[in-house]
């Protein structure tokens, strides 16, 4: 890019198609965790639904993503993706399993698998707008001088969607009656509906595409190309920046799916008055971390970010009142958003220019596969640690996610410290070479 200033149009396209992408995640993320919760009582399904849509999640930005640079077409997979991504939230609307609604699951089992089936086929969608031609298309229209505050605004954006989340679902969603509340349904369809809505929108706020079509290779030579070792050898910092962020994701996937669920259902403590200023402060102090990374330098930030990560799940570990976990949570995702906004800037910075597509994929599997196959296994294991079991409304017992969560996020994000100090000795090493 000649200039590295970034017009009010770019902004609003990050910011739009971010925010809204966001919403849809924040969904699949989180409240799809509290309502199949709900539904079946059993916190396993959150585990399989967490490591199922990583996977789909995951094959597809390999695919669409190199698909997106082999046609050059960007704006097309976002606003179309969208559009369908929307419809495919709604059908959770028509999952109601209140018997009255239901004709087919009549046991935790099978309203689980359903609940699970669903959630893939809205992730495809999702991955296709987001994953794979969202995140090309922030890459292609930033460079390394503007890529931090770029960053910085996007990684709040997930926060500031479960916000929105919360505030709604706490309005439309109350107590249960046999299985779950109908209004579930306008929570589906209200989201869904803004999701699909701002799929339109991006047909006409999104500029041009500034990639043209990348056809050097066969299109299934370049599903696979970032995973050659050829390419990995002659990328070492990109690689050492995802397998640091592999390493930070895999602590933040032991709490994150179940972190809702121990908030409203373990603790006791409403989302919105426990969730809402966790949230909500998290994103401000993000916000004015971002504005100065650049002069703060991105290592003596994310650093600091780390210790506040595991600091704050140590609180959250240790307390159990509500201030201290509100304060806890700050910190850890305050130290969450910033870590996540240099890293991501880390790996923009490394990838290369023409095939952005490409290594959305790549990126993919170490920041999103990985970490959510992994993780949520992880939390759910050490939640027999002390565990606590719950008769649900099936008459089944299921484990209820614990503190202990918190305590191993802790141990493992303090790990990512090993890849990124490799990373900048390889940096200080490149540096010397090209002097």
């Amino acid at each position: 890019m000649e200039n590295s200033r970034i017009g009010i149009r770019k902004w609003l396209s990050f910011i739009v198609a971010g925010l809204i992408g966001q919403l849809a995640w924040a969904i699949e993320n989180n409240y799809l965790n509290v309502y199949v919760f709900d539904v079946t009582g059993d916190s396993r399904f959150i585990t399989y639904m967490t490591v199922f849509s990583a996977v789909a999640a995951t094959i597809t930005t390999l695919f669409m993503g190199a698909l997106s640079d082999r046609l050059g077409k960007r704006k097309l997979f976002i606003s179309s993706g969208y559009i369908i991504w929307g419809i495919s939230i709604i059908l959770f609307a028509f999952l109601d399993h209140r018997k009255e609604y239901n004709i087919v699951a009549h046991s935790a089992m099978l309203s689980g698998v359903f609940i699970v089936i669903a959630d893939c086929l809205m992730t495809f969608f999702g991955s296709t707008a987001n994953d794979a031609a969202f995140n090309a298309f922030v890459t292609d229209n930033t460079e390394t001088s503007n890529r931090g505050k770029v960053e910085s605004v996007l990684s709040i954006l997930p926060l500031v969607a479960m916000i929105a989340v919360v505030l709604l679902q706490g309005m439309l969603v109350g107590e249960k009656k046999e299985g779950v509340e109908l209004n579930w349904l306008w929570f589906f369809v209200i989201f869904g509906g803004i999701t699909s809505l701002s799929g339109l929108g991006l047909i006409f706020l999104l500029p041009k595409d500034v990639k043209g079509p990348n056809r050097e290779e066969p299109y299934l030579k370049n599903i696979i190309h970032g995973f050659r070792p050829s390419v990995i050898k002659s990328r070492p910092n990109l690689y050492l920046a995802l397998l640091a962020f592999m390493v930070f994701s895999i602590g933040i996937q032991v709490f994150m799916p179940y972190f809702m669920v121990y908030v409203q259902s373990v603790r006791g403590f409403e989302l919105v008055s426990t969730a809402g200023p966790i949230l909500g402060t998290a994103c401000v102090l993000t916000v004015i971390f971002g504005i100065f990374m650049d002069k703060i330098g991105k290592y003596r930030l994310v650093y600091s970010a780390l210790i506040a990560a595991v600091i704050g799940a140590i609180l959250l570990f240790i307390f159990k009142g509500q201030i201290l976990v509100i304060i806890g949570g700050i910190i850890l995702m305050t130290g969450y958003l910033v870590s996540t906004a240099v890293l991501g800037a880390k790996i923009r910075d490394y990838t290369p220019e023409n095939e952005t597509g490409l290594f959305q994929g790549v990126r993919m599997v170490f920041v999103v596969m990985v970490p959510m196959v992994t993780g949520p296994f992880i939390g759910r294991g050490v939640s027999y640690i002390n565990g606590t079991f719950k008769l649900n409304d099936y008459g089944e017992m299921a484990i209820v996610p614990n503190e202990y969560i918190f305590l191993f996020a802790a141990i493992i994000i303090a790990l990512t410290v090993i890849p990124l100090i490799l990373l900048m000795r390889k940096e200080k090493e490149s540096d010397v070479q090209a002097a």
